[in-house]
């Protein structure tokens, strides 16, 4: 069952995978959350865990940064492992003027400056939609918990160092986009290519106009309204 990047057996995820970028906050998310919990996958520190949230088995695993590399690890997930649900837990770089730092937003849809849609053969431009039945959920969790969680397209790059001129963001403010990120994507297309869910939510860690932005332990360990709607939800 192993794959290459995967040394987990057929059964080691549950049905739903919690997925962030960064493998200490899968790690934070799992001894935070979780009773029981198993290592499941350590190939090139990309670890996955599986545990029980409130008795229900959940797993989460890391997916690393940018669109590659959530396609490879969300791709093995939904069509090796049988993994019917992926929540993206990630963080985000404001665009909106009504976010702030720490905001959790649900991306509906995502517009992106990458060619991973090409592989899918439609001439077209590729705009992909999250589950709905994962955003409902969602949105529900969000109000019991009291969470003002704005629902609109984000946007998915390939470079985090952007060089153009005029910036994406500038454009992409005044067509309603929440924030910037790097995987949404390429889970959106995936997920729908295999017929399963995909949900990307995430909280503000930078805004990319001004520049203010928390520290990598801050958005590791403080995102946690974040995760518990996703948990609530897995």
């Amino acid at each position: 069952m192993p794959t290459l990047h995967n040394e987990a057996q057929k059964g080691d995820f549950a049905p739903t995978v919690l997925m962030p970028g960064d493998p200490l906050r899968a790690k934070f998310i799992a001894d935070t959350y979780l009773d029981h919990i198993k290592l499941v996958n350590n190939i090139r520190g990309i670890q996955g865990y599986t545990g029980e949230y409130k008795g229900k088995p959940v797993s989460v695993m890391a997916s690393g940064m940018g669109i590659p590399s959530i396609g490879i690890y969300s791709y093995e997930l939904f069509n090796e492992y049988d993994v019917q649900n992926i929540i993206r837990v990630g963080s985000g770089g404001m665009i909106s003027p009504k976010l702030r730092l720490r905001s959790v937003v649900a991306g509906m849809s995502a517009y992106s400056n990458s060619n991973y849609g090409a592989q899918f053969g439609f001439k077209g431009n590729l705009g992909p939609c999250c589950s709905f039945e994962l955003l409902e959920k969602a949105v529900a969790a969000a109000r019991r918990m009291g969470v003002e969680m704005p629902v609109g397209p984000v946007y998915s790059t390939d470079t985090f160092y952007d060089q153009s001129e005029p910036k994406p963001a500038s454009i992409l403010k005044d067509l309603g986009v929440l924030c910037i990120e790097m995987e949404a994507y390429a889970l959106y297309l995936n997920a729908a290519r295999a017929g399963k869910n995909a949900l990307a939510l995430l909280s503000i860690s930078d805004n990319v106009f001004t520049g203010e932005s928390l520290t990598p332990q801050e958005v590791r360990e403080t995102f946690t309204q974040m995760m518990e709607i996703a948990l609530e939800i897995a």
